[in-house]
């Protein structure tokens, strides 16, 4: 698990035992390209997946270019659209490559059954078209025995919220992927109190004008005593497990 350094957006590669490659996000950028030569192999040119929790720039922006770089099976998409260059960019270079573009829903994705390394897709549970562009962002969990990681997009509070009231034993995991790049729209107390995860990791660029994270998420952090730790500080972020809980490299 590499959560990349690409600067102010969200870009996460999962390699699974078996070898099976997603990609979460692709960064604002062509910068996603350089992280991944740092986390593959050099021959290595095909991805099995690719997740876009939802349209923004700053998490499909570096997508057409893996596309046009990587063989890659299928897109799953929160089906939320966007009327930007970059979003007609990635839909038309995946129709080109008879890449198969498939609805994120609610329900469980095996990456590699043999080892039962699942995701789990918690949100979008529902057609999301109509949804403001954040509240449909995918929310997913990915289980690997005793290891457990949720990555939330953009969300923010009111989904975190309905997931709760969902089923808030599926939210306990180890690793967080912060919503929003620690914007104080996303993380809220009640949500953290569930998760109770032992890392927390920010996916930011180092002097962004947004002001992520937000101080307020950071001290809730540390009310929690959860680690978090910050893209823009440590470059790319990795965790490894064979099973067991993951262990911060």
């Amino acid at each position: 698990m590499a959560f990349l350094d690409v600067g102010q957006g969200d870009a996460i590669f999962i390699e699974t035992p078996n070898g099976t490659q997603v990609l979460l996000d692709g960064g604002p950028n062509k910068k996603v390209l350089r992280e991944l030569s740092q986390v593959m192999s050099f021959y290595d040119r095909s991805i099995d997946m690719i997740i876009t929790s939802h349209p923004d720039a700053d998490h499909i922006g570096g997508i057409p270019e893996v596309l046009n770089r990587f063989e890659i099976k299928n897109i799953l998409i929160p089906g939320v659209g966007s009327d930007t260059d970059v979003y007609s960019e990635m839909i038309n270079v995946a129709q080109k490559k008879d890449v198969e573009l498939l609805y994120a829903r609610q329900g469980r994705i095996f990456l590699d059954e043999e080892n039962g390394v699942y995701l789990d897709i918690l949100f979008p549970d529902r057609d999301v078209a109509d949804f403001d562009k954040n509240m449909a962002s995918v929310v997913a969990e990915l289980v690997y025995g005793d290891a457990t990681f949720l990555f939330t997009g953009d969300s923010p509070q009111s989904i975190e919220n309905y997931l709760i009231t969902k089923n808030s034993t599926a939210l306990n995991v180890d690793v967080l992927k912060l919503g929003h790049h620690g914007s104080k729209t996303s993380t809220g107390e009640d949500f953290l109190g569930y998760v109770s995860p032992d890392y927390a990791v920010i996916s930011a660029g180092e002097g962004n004008s947004y002001g992520h994270p937000n101080q307020e998420v950071l001290s809730l952090l540390e009310q929690f005593d959860i680690e978090y730790l910050e893209t823009s500080k440590e470059g790319t972020i990795f965790f490894e497990s064979d099973g067991g809980e993951p262990v911060l490299k």
